[in-house]
């Protein structure tokens, strides 16, 4: 298995992707499967946001990342909001499309902007190194559920979306500054 970033963010696409389909096909699974979905798009998401974006960000992608977290932020309540939904109910269905959606949307356009500027703009070593970061970064947050973010990791999510004056913010005060610029 390759150790470049951009390979491993593709391959965590890959695999949300198949949980959704997972959760359309066999809605008997969803109480097993949702729990899954939130742990891994959360842990993917907090590793690009910490590991990710600032280097993308250097690399020249500033608009992209400010643009993909925003993604973020919205997927993320969007996860929340399937997370309280009971699988039964008929308001799953509704919630689990808006999220695929969102995702969806997300992943196709940081495929076909941020990523190939990655894989562009850095060299192999410096991916492979963003690499071991990410996964690292992944793994320590495997088990987050959305809406679980830290002062810290809000913080960082405030400085990919360009927001000034974070730093003095407190961690309420970012929930409800991210929620409005997402």
């Amino acid at each position: 298995m390759s150790g470049d970033v951009v390979d491993l963010i593709m391959q965590d696409h890959r695999e949300v992707e198949r949980l959704f389909d997972e959760l359309k096909q066999h809605p008997d699974k969803r109480p097993l499967l949702v729990p899954v979905l939130a742990s891994i798009l959360t842990a993917h998401s907090r590793a690009e946001e910490a590991e990710v974006y600032p280097a993308a960000k250097k690399a020249g992608e500033e608009d992209e990342v400010e643009h993909s977290q925003h993604e973020h932020a919205e997927a993320e309540e969007l996860l929340a909001k399937l997370v309280e939904t009971d699988p039964e109910s008929p308001d799953f269905e509704p919630a689990l499309d808006e999220l695929v959606e969102s995702v969806t949307h997300h992943v196709e356009e940081e495929e076909s902007s941020v990523l190939p500027g990655m894989r562009e703009r850095l060299d192999d070593a410096r991916r492979e190194e963003l690499g071991r970061a990410f996964a690292a970064s992944r793994a320590k947050h495997m088990g987050d559920m959305p809406g679980q973010a830290t002062l810290a990791e809000l913080r960082q999510q405030a400085a990919n979306m360009g927001v000034s004056g974070a730093s003095s913010m407190s961690k309420e005060q970012l929930r409800r500054e991210l929620s409005h610029s997402s």
